[in-house]
This record gives C-alpha cells, sequence and structure tokens, in this order.
C-alpha cells in the first residue's frame, strides 16, 4: 500500500476518498529503561532503548492504520500526520497516533 505525508501522489490521480483512517499505540516506559536513560541524560548522548521504543510504537501505529484503510478498500493513504503524547501517572507512557486519508488511486 502505498503512504505518504503529501496530500497527493504524483502519477496516480485519486478516484475516491474513502475517509480518515487511524493508528495509535502506547508503550510504557519501565523502572530501568528510565534509569539507564537518566544515566545517559546525565553523561550526554542519545537513548537507543527509547528510541527502539518509539521506532516499534509508530510502526505499530503504521500497521494499524494501513489495516483500517485496507478494510475500506483503499489502496494508499495520503496526508499522514504522526502526533507523539505523553500520558500517565508522572508521564510514565507515550503514544504514537497516526491518521491519513485512505483513497483509491
Amino acid at each position: 500500500m502505498l503512504m505518504t505525508t503529501t496530500t497527493a501522489l504524483e502519477g496516480k490521480p485519486v478516484s475516491r476518498y474513502l475517509g480518515v483512517v487511524t493508528g495509535e499505540a502506547i508503550i510504557g516506559a519501565n523502572i530501568f529503561r528510565d534509569l539507564f536513560a537518566g544515566v545517559r541524560d546525565i553523561v550526554g548522548g542519545r537513548s537507543a532503548t527509547y528510541e527502539r521504543g518509539l521506532a516499534e510504537a509508530r510502526e505499530v501505529a503504521m500497521k494499524e492504520m494501513e489495516a483500517r484503510a485496507q478494510e475500506l478498500g483503499a489502496n494508499a493513504v495520503i496526508g499522514i500526520d504522526l502526533d507523539y503524547e505523553v500520558l500517565g501517572k508522572g508521564n510514565g507512557m507515550l503514544m504514537v497516533s497516526v491518521s491519513g486519508t485512505a483513497v483509491v488511486c
């Protein structure tokens, strides 16, 4: 399935708009991950653990959105928007949400 942040696909005119589709994923930060990220913050550098968690959450959300688009009969999703939000007590969880327009090209 074609998926893009742009509102059009070059050379592929949209023949039908099927509606907005979404996907969400929420990941929790456990105490060990927080501890090591805290150490990384003190000494500097990137937190590979958090980066992997974000990438995994983003992939889950994108796949969920793609599945919803397929259920509608779409062969593409355009205008994709990704959002990140912290949730929960002490901001201990991260939500990745994606949305786009399911279309037939």
